[in-house]
């Protein structure tokens, strides 16, 4: 039982009001009896709007549901006429550019990896926010970028052979990004700075300095025995750190013991897609520890092997200038929160009828109020050095929705005496209405938008389900190599330059999903950038600083002036629907596609709905670890829905299929102590019966959606095994 205080007429859960009350109100420069009333105001006035908006998405998938049953010869034409009619489809507004103000430069003028990460475990979220540095040397060391061939295996203690290996990749990426006028850095055997310039000296004795001066920025110590050499490539930073007395150092001509690179510019600190989050108790951990990073005394202890450890934040990094100044770096990652999207509600809060609030105009307001700490001081490490708050916006479906949220952020200034765009915002551009009217969801946030990016599995799961009715899909792996996917990856960068994001605002692209396979994250995620984005997802520290090494080697910029010398619209590609041509699978190939997604889904809602864990690293059926979240459940119980839906496979053998794997499952999470097995008492296991609704009842889901069913399913979860949080 939730346990409720009178608010006007709100309901708040007592532990919600207690913590904004005694915590995240506390010298914010906002009177509580204001507060309440104003956010009061704000849901009486909202939620009419907010309940239309998502009225209108179930009217135009109706529609849309109808038009293909009657339309079994499909025709493209006019096709594109009945989405045009319908205003699914909306005609491309006049050329504007966004005026953006105040974005910090982590935004608007750099280009670098970004980290995200689920805020509500602390832990996580501290290395998240310190993932804005990162040993090159460890994150080579510890990962299979570095081969094992030759005697090289990072088993046991320290293995020289694997460190001349890191070593030697370390001194070919200094090489590459900061060459010398003569040789090169692996015969370096010191490094001095000399009247404000970096002079190398070689193993033959001689000395030299870089092809380009520019780059070198600053260093720690004495001028004539550097600690560190702070470079800067690209817009980002690097340093080389110097101590001959260090295990590695001693072993260095030049006293190297490590490089470190600037790696997670930007952090998504996330209460959305990797949060387990269903009540006022959820949400209070994930505001708190919201509240804790503004104010910069969040701390995580945790034990590892026989030690206690208790992380922090990092301080900013100093550094003398060439000229002999002091240079401050920011210490940790520019962090954004994603809040949730419009469909969800929270029984956090009841409004005068009694009925579950928006979760999205909650977060929108307490987020808020937390990063409002940040940037008037009541702070140890200021956030934003501009003054903004960052808020990703996702699931938003088309132009309406997008004006909505501006709305709703202009409300929420208004109630924390903010100055107008002070919230800038994130639109994640993973629904197909906002794909197809990408230009027009812009036009809405001109003022304050400082992001857009893809979502691959988002944005086929709504793929999917919008277009339920038209046929059989192909299989999964097929989908990235369909025309509306390219098109729309492509689209979405267009949209951005088009609109003058460059030098204003991020253009994103998507999460490397295989923390565990580094060398093809290095071999592959370059092509984000070469494709225009000048961020994109990455899913720990360690990913960050590895991605950050693409930065050094592709000139954002460069790529980016060049892509808008050819801008076109590609809407009519992405209209292009992944049905299948023909459905002749053979029952092998069938059934390997339901193995697939049926383990995939089983092994993400198993921990979600009964552990509360909304993002983590789970096997797929080939014991490849996967970093998770809601967006893969959506496409993979949107698939077999659909499969279903066309007789591509019967519902007995989903069901077969379902018990198997829940039982590989099992076997795969047999040494967690806190697991409880989903097989053999199907019809007892609440894990079970929720991926069971996911895919049986997946045709019916609002736009293909997994949280109606994952939060229903995790508050039995909570109330059947009494789980504290």
């Amino acid at each position: 039982m939730v346990n409720y205080v009178k608010s006007g007429d709100l309901q708040v859960a007592k532990e919600l009001y207690d913590f904004i009350n005694s915590e995240a109100l506390q010298e914010s420069q906002v009177d509580q009896k204001q507060f309440w009333a104003g956010f009061e105001k704000i849901i009486t006035d909202l939620t009419p709007k907010n309940k239309e908006l998502l009225a209108k998405r179930d009217e135009l998938q109706t529609k849309i549901n109808r038009w293909h049953r009657d339309n079994k010869e499909f025709n493209f034409d006019r096709y594109k006429e009945f989405l045009l009619e319908i205003g699914y489809l909306q005609p491309e507004p006049e050329d504007f550019r966004i005026s953006t103000e105040g974005a910090d430069d982590e935004i608007a003028v750099k280009a670098g990896p970004q980290l995200v990460v689920p805020v509500d475990n602390a832990r996580y979220a501290i290395n998240a926010a310190n993932g804005r540095w990162g040993s090159l040397y460890d994150a080579l060391y510890g990962t299979d970028v570095i081969s094992d061939e030759g005697g090289a295996q990072a088993q046991g203690g320290y293995n020289p052979e694997r460190g001349e290996k890191v070593i030697a990749f370390a001194r070919n990426f200094l090489d590459e990004s900061i060459p010398l006028q003569d040789g090169s850095h692996k015969e370096a055997v010191s490094y001095t700075v000399v009247q404000g310039s970096l002079v190398v000296t070689l193993r033959n004795g001689g000395q030299v300095r870089l092809k380009n001066e520019e780059k070198f920025a600053g260093y720690q110590g004495e001028a004539d025995q550097p600690s560190a050499i702070l470079l800067k490539n690209n817009d980002n930073y690097f340093e080389i750190q110097i101590d001959p007395s260090h295990p590695i150092g001693k072993t260095d001509p030049a006293g190297v013991k490590d490089i470190l690179l600037e790696s997670a510019l930007t952090s998504i600190m996330d209460c959305e897609d990797s949060v387990a989050a269903v009540d006022a108790q959820d949400k209070v951990r994930v505001y708190r520890n919201w509240l804790g990073l503004n104010k910069g005394n969040l701390t995580a202890t945790f034990t590892k092997g026989n030690k206690t450890l208790t992380r922090t934040l990092n301080p900013d990094r100093s550094y003398v200038s060439p000229k002999g100044r002091e240079l401050t770096l920011p210490g940790r990652a520019l962090m954004l929160v994603r809040n949730v999207g419009h469909l969800m509600t929270n029984n956090a809060i009841l409004d005068a009828n009694g009925n579950e609030v928006h979760e999205g105009i909650i977060d929108a307001v307490v987020t808020s109020l937390c990063a409002k700490h940040s940037i008037i001081g009541n702070t140890s490490y200021e956030n934003s050095t501009k003054g903004s708050i960052y808020i990703v916006k996702p699931k938003m479906h088309g132009p309406e929705e997008t004006a909505f949220a501006n709305e709703l952020f202009n409300r929420t200034e208004d109630l924390l005496g903010l100055a107008r765009n002070t919230l800038k915002m994130g639109v994640m551009d993973e629904e197909r209405r906002t794909s197809l009217n990408l230009k027009a969801c812009i036009r809405e946030v001109k003022e304050r938008v400082v992001f857009i990016n893809t979502g691959f599995l988002d944005r086929t799961g709504d793929e999917m389900h919008t277009s339920m009715e038209a046929g059989a899909m192909i299989r999964k792996n097929n989908m990235k190599s369909t025309v509306w996917l390219q098109s729309y990856e492509k689209s979405n960068v267009n949209n951005g330059l088009a609109t003058g994001f460059q030098g204003r605002a991020q253009i994103g692209k998507g999460m490397w999903a295989m923390p565990d396979l580094m060398k093809d994250m290095h071999n592959q995620k370059i092509g984000h950038l070469k494709a225009g984005g000048n961020t994109a997802w990455v899913p720990s520290p360690t990913a960050a600083t590895l991605h950050a090494l693409h930065y050094h080697q592709v000139n954002v910029k460069e790529v980016q002036n060049n892509l808008l010398e050819n801008i076109s619209d590609l809407r009519d590609d992405i209209l292009q629907i992944p049905v299948a041509e023909n459905t002749n699978w053979s029952q092998e190939e069938i059934q390997a596609e339901l193995d697939n997604n049926a383990q995939g889904i089983l092994g993400y809602v198993v921990r979600w709905v009964e552990q509360g864990i909304g993002c983590s690293k789970v096997p797929d059926i080939n014991n490849v670890a996967l970093m998770e979240d809601r967006a893969t459940l959506r496409i993979s119980s949107q698939h077999v829905a659909n499969w279903l839906h066309h007789g591509i496979c019967t519902k007995e053998q989903v069901v077969k299929t379902m018990e198997r794997m829940a039982k590989v499952v099992d076997e795969q999470n047999a040494g967690d102590s806190l697991y409880r097995p989903m097989a053999p008492d199907f019809e007892q296991s609440v894990a079970f019966q929720a991926a069971f609704d996911l895919v049986f009842k997946g045709y019916d889901q609002p736009n293909g959606y997994t949280e109606p069913i994952l939060h229903s399913r995790r508050l039995e979860a909570k109330a059947k095994f009494s789980v504290k949080s």
